[in-house]
């Protein structure tokens, strides 16, 4: 039952420390020394904010960082100013108070820079702010004891309130920073110009790997579990890989293996068996995605690409060479049209053309064959990435061909037949209408 006497006594020993308190004359020396150290982690980070020149990597770092200036500077400040008050005047309880409310400061500083526009803001305040406050102030090892004295067992399992609540609350932080830290990586990863598009995306796959083997080590400590009782489950898990998941695994090991050769890269066209084509939209370590131009999205098991051959149109280079096929009559002037048909096709956008560029790469024209209705022609021409379904090249072409051979007077030839008609043959008459001679030395029919 309380005691309303102890409660009082409570009470009345505080008004005597607050008495005694703002009756010493450190107290104010405290005060005083935390009131400077505020105002001069003022205008140090002021100063430093200008440091650097406008628009240089240090101005920017400078800039991104200045939140957190202030709130760290202070913080050391009243540091130093706490040592030293120990030392000369023999008590530093004010100027830890205000350390303490410096830390939280630059706590609440680094959680709203981290958690802009995000619900994770508000669950980091009510967990981080109580825990660092209550360990600053020498209180949460006392609290860590109670509610590590409330426990249940379970055979030779021993649950306690406080083995759950920190696997809750830091499972549910440490989670929360994986997740940011991983999109904070990629980010970084992927702006980084200077690296080509297939070393962004092996780094951006590794530290995705390694951060989340990190995020999962750390849990289990949370959670209070040997790492060394692994080596059973890494044994069962290597015998797992050789029978159930052996797709699975051969899959994740031929993508890193993608990422590393360099064989494929967002962006590349390729084709392999069975006709299934399309542009690489992604790349993970399970399969990759292929985009056709009619918008279907087909995801290939990574297997696929090491074991079976695939064609890969722009790995090397993304300027391709393509056909288009048409016919003239037997009348036709060929060495006109062949200029004719040069200059109309070098006209499209997409083709490559100029007398800049080397001569075996401009269009050109030439004989096929000869067809029973006519010549068989071809325009050969390079062009800057693919003629599928959405660039049509080839079709476009095909069009300016026609409308060229129609405005010059050009026959395109189409199969003919000549047929003729023989007049019938009356009964028992030969081709002519004559009676039929039987040959010398047979008699007639009887």
């Amino acid at each position: 039952m309380f005691d309303l006497s102890t409660f009082d006594t409570l009470i009345a020993r505080g008004f005597r420390a607050t008495e005694a308190a703002l009756a010493a004359p450190e107290t104010y020396v405290q005060a005083v020394a935390a009131i400077a150290a505020l105002l001069l982690g003022w205008l140090l980070s002021a100063r430093i904010a200008d440091f650097g020149k406008p628009g240089s990597a240090l101005r920017k770092l400078v800039e991104h960082l200045e939140g957190l200036l202030r709130p760290a500077l202070s913080a050391l400040l009243v540091l130093v100013a706490a040592a030293l008050s120990k030392m000369v005047l023999g008590a530093d309880w004010l100027l830890r108070v205000a350390l303490i409310l410096m830390v939280l400061w630059l706590l609440e500083s680094c959680i709203r820079r981290m958690t802009r526009d995000s619900l994770a803001g508000p669950l980091l305040r009510v967990v981080v702010l109580p825990l660092v406050s209550l360990h600053l102030l020498g209180a949460l090892a006392p609290i860590s004891a109670t509610l590590e004295s409330m426990a249940m067992e379970i055979g030779n399992l021993r649950i306690t309130v406080n083995g759950v609540l920190r696997v809750l609350l830091f499972g549910t932080v440490l989670l929360w920073l994986g997740w940011a830290a991983n999109r904070a990586g990629l980010n970084a990863i992927r702006r980084q110009e200077r690296l080509d598009v297939r070393t962004r995306e092996v780094l951006a796959k590794l530290f995705q790997i390694g951060l989340s083997l990190l995020v999962v080590l750390l849990l289990l400590q949370v959670m209070g579990i040997n790492l060394t009782a692994l080596a059973v489950f890494g044994g069962a898990l290597g015998v797992g890989l050789g029978f159930g998941l052996q797709s699975i695994a051969s899959n994740f090991i031929s993508g890193i293996i993608i990422l590393f050769d360099r064989s494929l890269s967002v962006g590349d066209y390729v084709e392999i068996e069975g006709g299934q084509n399309g542009y690489v939209r992604e790349l993970t370590l399970r399969y990759t995605t292929l985009e056709g131009f009619e918008g279907k999205a087909v995801l290939v098991p990574n297997e696929t690409f090491i074991t079976k051959p695939f064609t890969n149109w722009t790995h090397r280079d993304r300027k391709q060479r393509y056909r288009v096929d048409f016919s003239v009559a037997y009348a036709t002037d060929i060495r006109r049209l062949c200029q004719l048909i040069r200059e109309t096709v070098a006209q499209h956008p997409q083709v490559i053309a100029g007398e800049h560029i080397p001569i075996e790469e401009r269009p050109d024209c030439e004989i096929d064959s000869f067809g029973d209705s006519g010549v068989n022609m071809f325009v050969e021409f390079w062009m800057e990435g693919i003629d599928d379904g959405r660039n049509r090249v080839g079709g476009d072409l095909l069009l300016m061909i026609f409308e060229t051979l129609r405005e010059h007077g050009i026959e395109i030839p189409f199969p003919q037949r000549e047929v003729r008609v023989l007049p019938r043959n009356p009964v028992g008459k030969g081709p002519s209408g004559l009676q039929p001679v039987d040959p010398p030395g047979t008699a007639p029919d009887a």
